[in-house]
């Protein structure tokens, strides 16, 4: 079996068009088209068979016809024969190494983990020290290409991110590793979870380290620049990196959350915290592409969260949380009375009512901070432009039965929204268009310039389908 041949893969019943990337005794590793390459895994050699398309059940089949009343059978010519395709070329021994994971599982801590790609540690079986150093990737990623690992298991101490190759050692570093959190400073801290802030210039031996460990979930990174990572205390979590200088207004260049801790908020947090720092810089940011595909998921929800929440904000005519208004001789000021709201805090009896906060949260009754542990002392959105919030138009409309229903009306261009959220256009766009909110419709003054109408009820649809959340940073515990 040619290792640039599509080969069929029969898994549960099913056939799957695959690439085989390597051989071993009884079984083969495959790499279903189509798929991530951490979905690429060890299938045995029986279930792979040549060629991409099952064989027919019969050699020669035939069909029939009806002519004057009579049924005749004719036979099928047989299809000619399918043109030449020019070989694939073969893979390099350096992309063929990189394609396939060199380690099975990870041992962080207590979690044995089943890695996604492949990483360019220089291990060798025996190896117990760090033979990393501060040597070039290229030499690193030469030194790693087909060295084999016995057992492809790699143990990592999951404080100060050291690697080994068997369990004594790690076991013997474990009792002498004395690192209670990574180096740098907190930046952020909200009950038991904090983001730390580390300086890749000056901590480089634990910054490499991390991308290498790192790179065992994130196929699309780049090792040894001298970056600020983050990751969380005691038992880290995830991180992420930024360039300390990016011209293109990066805000992250990798992020990871481990696969134990996925789909509990964490990444939402970290990219959250890194909008806030690129606020509080006065810049527009946006991550590095490309994106890989859970990437590209992340951060389209927090896109399309980011501008649900603000337009839910931008076109409520009061509160959510506001108590009847009631008035004698004449109508309210909705404005003042909103306005009001706005700047007043939750009385006590709505803070005991909170969301379910984060681990280790432990507020103090009437204070500030009982009501920012459910996340509720935190805006909606943090906009940079308050503009759009003056140029709503309120529009009252009588109804037949008397009363009168209001409505906010705002004229902004995509721009202006984009702005207000802290997003880059074509981020904005993006999201709009794939939630469904960027549809066309004719200009008032028929000029063929693009016009879209967003209502309430188009917004509360999206958020439900989407699940729209809370957000998950408190910024009055970002401590920068």
């Amino acid at each position: 079996m040619s290792t640039s041949a599509v080969h069929r893969v029969t898994k549960n019943g099913e056939d799957r068009k695959a690439h085989v990337l390597e051989r071993r005794a009884s079984e083969v590793f495959v790499h279903y088209l189509g798929t991530d390459k951490r979905l690429d895994e060890w299938v045995p050699t029986a279930a792979v068979h040549t060629g991409s398309s099952p064989p027919p059940t019969k050699a020669n089949s035939s069909t029939t016809s009806r002519v004057n009343g009579s049924t005749r059978k004719r036979r099928r010519s047989p299809s000619p024969p399918p043109a030449p395709q020019p070989p694939a070329p073969l893979p390099s021994a350096a992309t063929s190494a990189a394609a396939r994971r060199n380690f099975d599982k990870v041992n962080f801590g207590h979690w044995q983990i089943r890695t996604w790609y492949f990483s360019p540690y220089p291990l060798t079986d025996g190896e117990g020290e760090d033979a990393l150093g501060h040597g070039r990737t290229m030499d690193l990623f030469a030194g790693a290409v087909g060295r084999e690992h016995a057992g492809g298991v790699l143990w990592v101490c999951d404080r100060c991110f050291k690697y080994m190759a068997d369990g004594t050692s790690w076991e013997i570093h474990m009792r002498k590793c004395t690192r209670k959190h990574p180096p740098g400073r907190k930046v952020y801290q909200r009950g038991a979870h904090t983001i730390w802030e580390v300086d890749g210039a000056k901590e480089k031996l634990y910054c490499q380290n991390l991308s290498l460990f790192g790179k065992l979930f994130i196929d699309i990174k780049t090792l040894f620049f001298d970056c600020d990572n983050y990751s969380q205390r005691d038992h880290v979590l995830g991180f992420f990196s930024k360039e300390k200088i990016s011209y293109d207004d990066y805000n992250l260049a990798c992020i990871v959350v481990l696969p134990p801790y996925q789909k509990k908020g964490y990444g939402m947090l970290l990219i959250e915290f890194s909008y806030e720092l690129s606020r509080r810089a006065g810049r527009v940011g946006t991550p590095e592409r490309p994106l890989s595909d859970l990437g590209l998921r992340s951060y389209l929800a927090y896109w399309v969260s980011t501008i649900v929440r603000f337009l839910r904000q931008l076109l409520s005519t009061l509160p959510p949380d506001l108590p009847p208004i009631a008035t004698t001789g004449h109508l309210p000021d909705l404005s003042r009375v909103r306005t009001d709201a706005e700047t007043t805090t939750p009385s006590p009896q709505k803070r005991a009512k909170r969301a379910k906060g984060w681990d280790g949260e432990l507020p103090v009754p009437n204070s500030p901070d009982a009501a920012s542990a459910g996340g509720s002392a935190s805006p909606a959105v943090r906009s940079n432009t308050p503009g759009l919030q003056l140029a709503r138009t309120y529009e009252t409309v009588p109804a037949p039965d008397g009363s009168a229903a209001v409505h906010v009306v705002v004229r902004c261009a995509l721009a202006d929204l984009a702005r207000a959220t802290n997003l880059r256009v074509e981020d904005a766009a993006f999201a709009l268009n794939e939630c469904g909110l960027l549809v066309r419709r004719a200009g008032e003054d028929g000029s063929e310039g693009l016009t879209v109408a967003i209502s309430r009820e188009m917004v509360e649809q999206v958020a439900h389908e989407r699940n729209v959340k809370r957000m998950c940073i408190d910024f009055s515990k970002v401590l920068l």
